[in-house]
């Protein structure tokens, strides 16, 4: 039987890279579409030799047709992520998601590609009104006129798009939302790579948070990630949407005492304002995600320990 042929937009990206590692081991063929802006081909030095490396944005529509010939399944990834984006340059972020979002749906049905798998992001939940949060949650834009939702503004369309073009063009069409994945390569613009990397140069007990510390998320392992994405493609059903996280959560200010005691650093803490639009509290329900068969095996401590023994 044909092995399939995956495209992977974002494919030099933190989360991009991984799936790509993923796809090779179960010997599917591989082409990743990017820039580079914000991937590096390192992150994919391990099977830079198994897949095809196609440079190109994912606002130019002809250069994604091209890469998408002879196609079986796109996963699209591309996007601009790291907060402090969020609010410096809302325009690049949206330029990025509507032109990206419409562009991979034209190659898909140009080439007659009929799967494809969409990543959103818990950002799309913004306030939630259940916590843990399921996929039936309310998707939220508070304030238009905040820079902020620029990001989960254009996800937000990314699943508008992609549910009703998937019920016209597509067999396999699945939008999953990830919830603050870390593991190694995977950038500082995030809060447990930043405080790893404040951790290692700290010179002085102070330790400045935004907001009070009291905001509440999880925090998802790459590999259990992984696991989870491997369950939506082998059982993952159309038009459906998955939460790919876990119910294990913690305080922002108990994450930072408790890397502190792994990095044996006394700190007290300095609270700033949270930023305008920042959530006070984040956690998935996964119970659609475990109904598929995942169950995670990373907790937070395990998770910390496999990441830093590799940064070591």
């Amino acid at each position: 039987m044909k092995k399939k042929t995956f495209l992977v937009t974002g494919g030099t990206g933190f989360i991009g890279s991984n799936i790509c590692e993923l796809l090779i081991k179960k010997k599917y063929k591989v082409k990743i579409f990017d820039n580079n802006s914000r991937g590096n081909l390192n992150k994919i030095k391990k099977i830079k030799k198994q897949v095809k490396f196609i440079k190109g944005d994912i606002r130019n529509r002809q250069s994604l047709i091209r890469a998408s010939k002879n196609t079986d399944v796109v996963i699209h990834l591309a996007y601009i992520n790291g907060t402090k984006y969020f609010y410096s340059n809302p325009v690049l972020i949206l330029d990025v998601a509507v032109k990206g979002i419409i562009n991979v749906i034209e190659a898909c049905i140009k080439n007659k590609v009929k799967e494809l798998y969409l990543a959103s992001s818990s950002e799309v939940y913004q306030t939630p009104n259940k916590i843990p949060t399921d996929e039936y949650e309310s998707l939220k834009i508070p304030n238009i006129f905040n820079p902020r939702y620029s990001y989960g503004g254009g996800k937000i369309l990314t699943e508008l798009m992609g549910i009703h073009y998937g019920k016209k063009y597509f067999k396999k069409l699945i939008i999953f939302r990830p919830h603050n994945v870390y593991g190694s390569n995977m950038g500082y613009e995030h809060v447990i790579p930043e405080f790893i990397n404040r951790f290692k140069t700290l010179k002085k007990r102070n330790f400045k948070i935004q907001g009070t510390g009291n905001e509440v998320r999880s925090f998802i392992y790459i590999e259990d990630f992984l696991s989870a994405f491997s369950q939506i493609l082998n059982k993952g059903k159309h038009l459906n949407i998955y939460n790919i996280g876990t119910s294990e959560k913690i305080k922002i200010k108990d994450l930072a005492y408790k890397l502190s005691k792994i990095f044996k650093k006394k700190i007290t803490l300095r609270k700033t304002s949270l930023a305008k639009g920042g959530t006070k509290i984040r956690i998935p329900n996964i119970n659609k995600i475990k109904s598929l068969g995942f169950r995670p095996k990373f907790n937070l401590d395990k998770g910390l320990k496999k990441l830093l023994s590799k940064r070591n």
